[in-house]
């Protein structure tokens, strides 16, 4: 089941009596938590029938004893198990799960990694209830997501303020939605999210950001990308090197492929690199300003300072001067 399914059933009352959430993309794993945990008991059962225990502090056998109890003046309990991945010996747990109590939800939160598919629980677990597995959005479809996510809270957003809101906060669900709530709190149900709002509300400069910076890279505009970077150095906290580094990659390696791909249509790139058709027009046009040589050449300078924004190899140079540098470098 997707966590839509699950927080379906949860909320019409529902319950398995396991859940084993686990994967690399936390978001996904809190948000199926909070759901049970707000709609497993009334706030009056919560005092005697609510147990929240934590991995790195849990005695297996003091948490299988917990949900092995029954509920008091209530149809259920709830146990839950956060940080799961923090906790050592799960024999005890193996056991429990080959004959889970019924009037017992017990959820195990097991976030940043997969459980080892040999695991005893995971397999039981899979019998007796639900498991899911909470994957990281693909970078290409994480525009997508936001703008889904957007929608069913109510709002709707224009292209730049989505990837502004994209990559400044990058692969971080948990991030994106803490950042939308700033702009939930101050703009009206129904409202077109502009990159004004980002702006106002976020604290993301819709000029002086790695989006901008990439379009100026692709345009040749030297004066425009170095005024950028001058602006990253001068607020650390706008990007990081590493992003500013990975988001020209991603640039370039896209005029790579269609350098390999001259005779297929807009349509057939766009599929192939999983992008919009209009961005491709757009980008196509960048070949014509660097040739496949240059591509290939700034695809080795990028991985160099990829490098040395991590600290290797980088010498006494300070991050300005190494923004300085490769932009040079990529342009000339």
């Amino acid at each position: 089941m997707s966590e839509v399914e699950i927080i379906k059933k949860v909320k019409q009352k529902d319950f398995a009596p396991v859940y084993v959430l686990h994967g690399e993309e936390p978001y996904f794993i809190d948000l199926i938590t909070q759901s049970i945990i707000e709609n497993a008991l009334d706030e009056s059962e919560r005092d005697f029938n609510q147990t929240i225990l934590y991995g790195k502090d849990c005695d297996p056998v003091a948490l299988v004893s917990q949900a092995k109890q029954f509920p008091m003046m209530a149809e259920r309990q709830l146990v839950v198990l956060k940080e799961a991945q923090d906790m050592k010996n799960w024999e005890m747990v193996d056991a429990y799960m080959q004959n889970p109590v019924p009037t017992t939800v017990f959820v195990i939160a097991h976030k940043y990694k997969k459980v080892d598919g040999r695991k005893k629980f995971l397999k039981e677990a899979s019998k007796k209830g639900v498991v899911f597995l909470s994957e990281k959005v693909k970078d290409w479809n994480l525009n997508a997501w936001i703008q889904d996510f957007v929608k069913k809270e109510g709002f709707s957003i224009t292209d730049k303020a989505l990837n502004l809101l994209a990559n400044a906060t990058g692969n971080d669900l948990s991030k994106i939605t803490k950042e939308f709530d700033k702009l939930s709190i101050v703009l009206e149900k129904g409202t077109q999210i502009s990159d004004i709002h980002i702006e106002e509300n976020i604290g993301i400069s819709k000029d002086y950001n790695v989006w901008e910076l990439k379009s100026a890279v692709q345009e040749r505009q030297v004066k425009k990308a170095l005024e950028i970077v001058k602006y990253f150095d001068q607020n650390p906290k706008a990007t990081a090197g590493v992003v500013v580094v990975s988001t020209l990659f991603e640039l370039f390696k896209q005029l790579m492929y269609m350098h390999f791909s001259k005779n297929n249509t807009d349509q057939e790139i766009a599929t192939g690199l999983k992008m919009n058709p209009f961005i491709v027009r757009k980008t196509r046009q960048a070949t014509k300003i660097f040739p496949v040589k240059k591509t290939a050449k700034n695809i080795a300078i990028l991985q160099e300072f990829d490098l040395k924004f991590k600290g290797i190899n980088r010498g006494q140079a300070t991050d300005g001067e190494l923004y300085k540098e490769l932009i040079y470098r990529l342009l000339h």
